[in-house]
C-alpha cells in the first residue's frame, strides 16, 4: 500500500473542539507519512454530504483521496436535535462509506456537555485518523505495519 492520501471533512462549529480533534490527526497522520487535504463544513450533517459528493465526483475515475476522516461534534441540548443530529450523521458516514467502499474513520463526538466534549477531543481525532489507516491497510490486502 503506498501512504496514499486521506481526506479529512471537518465542522468547526465548536471551534476549540474542533481544532484539538484535528491536531490529534494530523499528528498520526504526519507520523504514517500520509498526505491529507482539509474540507470544511457549517456542521455536522453536511459531513455525510461532503463525503457524498466526493464520491460522486470520484465513482467513475479513480479517486484523490485512498480514505476519509470524518471529525466534529454533537453536543445535547433541550430539544431532540441532538439525537437527529447524531443518529443521521453516523448513519449517513456509514451508508456512504459502505455503499462506495471507502475506508473512513468517524471522529464525530456526541457528548452530553461541552467539558465531556473538550476532555474527548485531545485523543479523538487520533483514534479516527488511525481507524481511516487501518481500514485503508485492510482495503489494500496490507495486514502488516
Amino acid at each position: 500500500m503506498t501512504n496514499g492520501k486521506v481526506l479529512i471533512i471537518i465542522s468547526k462549529y465548536y471551534e476549540e473542539i474542533s481544532e484539538n480533534l484535528l491536531k490529534s490527526a494530523i499528528v498520526f497522520l504526519k507520523n504514517k507519512s500520509i498526505t491529507f487535504d482539509v474540507l470544511e463544513v457549517p456542521g455536522a450533517l453536511e459531513i455525510p454530504q461532503a463525503l457524498n459528493l466526493q464520491s460522486n465526483t470520484s465513482n467513475n475515475k479513480s479517486s484523490l483521496y485512498e480514505g476519509y476522516i470524518a471529525l466534529g461534534c454533537v453536543i445535547k441540548g433541550e430539544t431532540y436535535h441532538f439525537e437527529i443530529v447524531s443518529n443521521e450523521t453516523n448513519r449517513g458516514l456509514m451508508d456512504v462509506a459502505l455503499k462506495y467502499s471507502f475506508p473512513i474513520g468517524n471522529g464525530i463526538i456526541t457528548a452530553y456537555n461541552y467539558n465531556q466534549a473538550l476532555k474527548r477531543s485531545f485523543e479523538k481525532g487520533g483514534e479516527a485518523a488511525k481507524a481511516c489507516y487501518k481500514l485503508m491497510k485492510i482495503k489494500n490486502y496490507n495486514y502488516v505495519d
